[in-house]
């Protein structure tokens, strides 16, 4: 919806210092040691049919993640929430892509003490985004094992969403490069870990595995562990050799941008049949029909 009267919200709104722009003018300062260093923590909650899907486990999250790395938000959650939800009325998206960042902000000039820097919150909403087009998801997505590790959970807390991206981006190149449509990084021992934006699943036997550590535990990830439990899938946390994703008989991948994902190749060659599998399109459906479910969805008052 065009407003006439005023700024041009239908491509996406975002809050910023305490007022909302339309998305194409949201900035962060370029002295912001989010912009600088990366310095920052972000959660992603979707809104479907005019409803989030699963926004308490977003913004638990998103709580988390700030008080881990030291951040405050200066808003509480329901003053995050409101901000939210605002971005897309103004926006009238019926199904959105919605962000909420907390930045470290910037120390008085000549201090690199991170303690002295105001943090800054911002938001935004923009149309619903997806990480595989419609022809990727038919058919299953073809993933590229990458040699380049994960960062070690030593080094930077996988389990707070954070922006270190670019040991994923070199890998996601290379995938690119080399025919794929997207990537998994391993850890020092071999192990697949995650994607960029997404946590991996093998079926073998009928269960379900996937790693335990070394990982964002995706709210997605959690769905699809929780409609494992209530359809009866067996399911395995633990390390997922590269060799044993290879050897499946179903692969997926589970992502806010578009839920479960078939993997129907890794490294150029099928897994199981080549097509997306059973247990697959049974969580695929499942999925949606978890948006429909007033445990999980939260309407918008538009």
């Amino acid at each position: 919806m065009v407003r006439m009267d005023g700024p041009d919200f239908s491509k996406g709104v975002a809050w910023q210092r305490g007022e909302y722009v339309p998305i194409a003018q949201a900035s962060v300062p370029l002295t912001d040691w989010g912009f600088l260093r990366s310095d920052a923590t972000y959660d992603v909650v979707t809104v479907w049919d005019g409803a989030f899907f699963r926004l308490d486990a977003h913004l638990e999250r998103f709580e988390r993640s700030c008080r881990r790395f030291r951040l405050d938000p200066g808003k509480t959650m329901a003053e995050v929430t409101d901000i939210l939800a605002q971005c897309v009325k103004l926006a009238g998206l019926r199904s959105a892509y919605v962000e909420m960042l907390c930045t470290r902000g910037q120390p008085p000039w000549g201090s690199r003490d991170p303690r002295q820097a105001v943090n800054q919150f911002y938001a935004f909403a923009v149309p619903y985004v997806w990480i595989a087009n419609e022809a990727q998801r038919e058919r299953g997505l073809h993933v590229i094992v990458s040699d380049v590790q994960r960062i070690p959970a030593a080094s930077v807390d996988p389990t707070a969403k954070n922006y270190h991206w670019n040991d994923l981006t070199m890998g996601l190149l290379g995938a690119l490069d080399a025919g794929g449509d997207t990537v998994l990084l391993t850890d020092a021992a071999g192990n697949v870990v995650e994607g960029p934006g997404f946590n991996v699943f093998a079926v073998r036997g009928g269960a379900l595995v996937t790693p335990k550590e070394g990982v964002l535990e995706g709210v997605t990830r959690r769905t699809v562990l929780e409609m494992a439990q209530a359809l009866g899938i067996p399911v395995e946390l633990r390390a997922l050799p590269a060799d044993e994703l290879r050897a499946a008989d179903e692969a997926f991948l589970s992502t806010s941008g578009g839920g479960v994902l078939p993997v129907t190749r890794v490294d150029g060659q099928p897994v199981g049949n080549g097509a997306p599998g059973a247990v697959t399109r049974r969580l695929v459906e499942t999925y949606w029909a978890w948006h429909r479910d007033p445990r999980y969805s939260r309407p918008i008052d538009y």
